[in-house]
């Protein structure tokens, strides 16, 4: 036990963290170091993936990270120079994620029904060999700003596992089965029994024969090697939703990898990137962007067409003495909302240009009306109330 980490630094959180603060330090380390996303670095992410399950078990349940927190991996000390009631390690922690390592610490429930008599058989080893959900996929795909105010449809190319065609998904070749596995039974573990001072104890370990599947596949599917799946790169078309905005995700239901056993199959998690525009700019369901008039516009007042995202242009006239920074409003012209029917607004903020190149035309007419006008406006005083 010497070389086990800390559950709390393995998760990176304080001893006073919260049980949701645990939560999500599990979900963030498991994402990161699952297998299926480290695919160059595979042995060492699983034996992290591990580690941070293992972490996550004992601290997720209450009355273990209490035992935890009072002893430490060791468990309660008993009066064996040390030891606890099994010699060298004290109580047995245990873990439900199905890898093989984890299974090597036993099943607390069996260890507790041991003391009183019991040892009826935990749902573990049901679950391990019952139908399972296929793992969910996580994808990322870049719409344009356009796409997102309209809503598109997409063919995508994902990389999943799919059953093999050959072999239907047993891993056996065509033509022979599965068998049961003799060593567990199948139930792909191996119950041993201890003599202790406190009697029998019970300790359960996954089958190493079967590997804890309870099956062996003796003639393997030359096309999936025995797996039951193969690696393909299907094109899957998904629709965008016209309001969606950016880092909110699209799922597809059993679009992931196939199920075991006749589970489901898992669910494809697409994250949206909405590109920057040039013009517009969204906050909420509303779409903002700046308009450039002239000086004649601001002053006399003027009909605008302003362009919407969609591509259209919308007549809008603004008043005259118009100044620069004031703000207008386009109802009902922003972005839908993807759980009800409120749409935003198109707000834009409007910028009086000075002419940089005048002809001599304009020139002098410029300066008959500055002959008429006082060339230097007030300043307001600011009472000294503000």
């Amino acid at each position: 036990m010497a070389n086990k980490r800390d559950y709390y630094e393995v998760l990176g959180v304080e001893k006073t963290a919260s049980d949701e603060e645990i939560k999500k330090a599990y979900r963030r380390l498991a994402k990161k170091y699952h297998p299926d996303a480290n695919p160059d670095n595979k042995q060492e992410a699983e034996a992290k993936f591990k580690e941070v399950n293992e972490a996550y078990e004992n601290l997720s349940d209450p009355q273990k990270r209490k035992m935890y927190d009072q002893f430490g991996f060791d468990g309660p000390q008993g009066p064996f120079g040390g030891q606890g009631p099994f010699g060298q390690g004290g109580y047995y922690s245990y873990t439900s994620s199905g890898f093989d390592g984890f299974s090597d610490f036993g099943d607390l429930g069996d260890i507790f029904s041991s003391f009183f008599g019991g040892g009826a058989r935990t749902s573990s080893s049901r679950r391990n060999n019952g139908p399972r959900k296929g793992a969910d996929l996580n994808l990322n795909l870049e719409i344009s700003f356009e796409e997102a105010f309209l809503g598109v449809e997409k063919n995508i190319t994902i990389t999943r596992n799919e059953t093999c065609t050959v072999c239907h998904g047993s891993g056996a070749k065509p033509g022979t089965s599965v068998t049961k596995c003799t060593v567990c039974n199948g139930t792909g573990q191996v119950r041993q029994v201890q003599n202790t001072i406190l009697g029998q104890m019970q300790t359960t370990r996954t089958c190493s024969n079967c590997h804890g599947t309870g099956e062996v596949i003796k003639e393997p599917c030359e096309n999936c090697r025995g797996k039951g799946t193969v690696r393909k790169q299907p094109k899957i078309k998904v629709k965008i939703p016209a309001g969606i905005d950016n880092d909110q995700t699209v799922v597809l239901r059993n679009e992931g990898d196939p199920g075991e056993k006749g589970g489901p199959n898992g669910d494809l998690y697409i994250t949206v990137r909405v590109k920057k525009h040039s013009i517009f700019t969204r906050k909420g369901l509303n779409v903002f962007c700046n308009i450039p008039i002239t000086i004649t516009q601001a002053s006399l007042g003027a009909e605008l067409e302003i362009p919407m995202v969609d591509g259209s242009k919308q007549k809008y006239r603004i008043p005259e003495a118009t100044q620069t920074g004031e703000k207008f409003t386009i109802k009902n012209k922003g972005f839908k909302s993807l759980n009800s029917s409120v749409v935003g607004d198109f707000v834009f903020t409007v910028s009086v240009q000075t002419p940089k190149r005048l002809t001599s035309e304009q020139r002098e007419l410029l300066e008959k009306l500055a002959r008429t006008m006082n060339e230097q406006p007030a300043i307001k005083k600011k009472s000294f109330w503000g």
